[in-house]
Protein backbone atom coordinates (compact mmCIF):
# COMPACT_ATOMS: atom_id res chain seq x y z
CA UNK A 1 0.00 0.00 0.00
CA UNK A 2 1.14 3.38 -0.86
CA UNK A 3 2.45 6.62 1.52
CA UNK A 4 -0.45 8.50 2.49
CA UNK A 5 0.63 12.09 1.25
CA UNK A 6 -1.75 14.99 3.18
CA UNK A 7 -2.99 17.28 0.45
CA UNK A 8 -1.40 20.87 -0.40
CA UNK A 9 -3.44 23.65 -0.57
CA UNK A 10 -3.40 26.07 -3.44
CA UNK A 11 -2.06 28.96 -1.93
CA UNK A 12 1.47 26.65 -0.74
CA UNK A 13 1.46 25.40 -4.70
CA UNK A 14 1.58 28.95 -6.14
CA UNK A 15 4.93 29.94 -4.20
CA UNK A 16 7.67 29.12 -6.82
CA UNK A 17 9.97 31.33 -5.51
CA UNK A 18 10.05 31.68 -1.71
CA UNK A 19 10.71 34.95 -0.34
CA UNK A 20 13.13 35.01 2.18
CA UNK A 21 13.51 37.83 5.09
CA UNK A 22 16.25 40.62 4.65
CA UNK A 23 16.67 40.41 8.51
CA UNK A 24 16.57 38.59 11.44
CA UNK A 25 14.18 40.58 13.34
CA UNK A 26 10.31 40.97 13.73
CA UNK A 27 9.52 44.25 12.00
CA UNK A 28 6.63 45.00 14.07
CA UNK A 29 8.28 44.10 17.76
CA UNK A 30 11.67 46.50 16.74
CA UNK A 31 8.86 48.92 16.38
CA UNK A 32 7.21 48.35 19.46
CA UNK A 33 10.80 47.57 21.59
CA UNK A 34 8.89 43.77 21.87
CA UNK A 35 11.23 40.92 21.80
CA UNK A 36 9.89 37.81 19.73
CA UNK A 37 10.68 34.04 19.55
CA UNK A 38 10.37 32.74 15.90
CA UNK A 39 10.39 34.11 12.29
CA UNK A 40 8.03 34.03 9.36
CA UNK A 41 8.04 35.78 6.51
CA UNK A 42 5.24 36.99 4.28
CA UNK A 43 5.43 35.28 0.82
CA UNK A 44 2.86 38.08 -0.31
CA UNK A 45 4.47 40.98 0.93
CA UNK A 46 7.65 40.03 2.58
CA UNK A 47 7.58 41.42 5.60
CA UNK A 48 9.51 39.18 8.12
CA UNK A 49 7.38 39.14 12.01
CA UNK A 50 6.72 36.96 14.34
CA UNK A 51 4.96 33.34 14.92
CA UNK A 52 2.28 32.38 17.40
CA UNK A 53 5.05 31.01 20.62
CA UNK A 54 5.98 34.82 20.68
CA UNK A 55 3.70 37.23 23.07
CA UNK A 56 2.61 39.18 20.17
CA UNK A 57 2.00 37.06 17.23
CA UNK A 58 2.72 39.46 14.57
CA UNK A 59 2.90 36.97 11.65
CA UNK A 60 -0.85 35.21 12.21
CA UNK A 61 -2.14 38.64 12.96
CA UNK A 62 -0.42 40.47 9.63
CA UNK A 63 -2.20 37.25 7.45
CA UNK A 64 -5.54 37.57 9.16
CA UNK A 65 -6.00 41.34 8.69
CA UNK A 66 -3.84 42.02 5.46
CA UNK A 67 -5.30 38.50 3.67
CA UNK A 68 -1.63 37.36 3.34
CA UNK A 69 -1.83 33.35 3.57
CA UNK A 70 1.54 32.23 3.31
CA UNK A 71 4.41 32.47 5.24
CA UNK A 72 7.84 30.59 5.36
CA UNK A 73 9.86 29.86 8.55
CA UNK A 74 12.45 32.26 8.68
CA UNK A 75 14.55 30.89 10.97
CA UNK A 76 18.16 29.63 9.83
CA UNK A 77 18.08 25.91 8.18
CA UNK A 78 14.19 25.70 8.36
CA UNK A 79 12.44 24.98 4.90
CA UNK A 80 9.03 25.57 4.90
CA UNK A 81 5.74 26.80 3.96
CA UNK A 82 2.61 27.61 6.03
CA UNK A 83 -0.99 28.81 4.89
CA UNK A 84 -2.66 30.04 8.08
CA UNK A 85 -6.09 29.89 5.69
CA UNK A 86 -5.78 26.08 5.57
CA UNK A 87 -3.14 25.23 8.26
CA UNK A 88 -1.37 23.47 5.54
CA UNK A 89 2.09 23.05 5.20
CA UNK A 90 4.92 22.09 2.79
CA UNK A 91 8.47 21.65 2.47
CA UNK A 92 10.88 22.64 0.18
Amino acid sequence: MGQFKPKTCEHLNTIDDVKKSKNYHCDDCIKTGDSWLHLRTCQTCGTTLCCDSSPNKHASKHASTQKHPVASSAEPNEKWLWCYEHKSIKTY
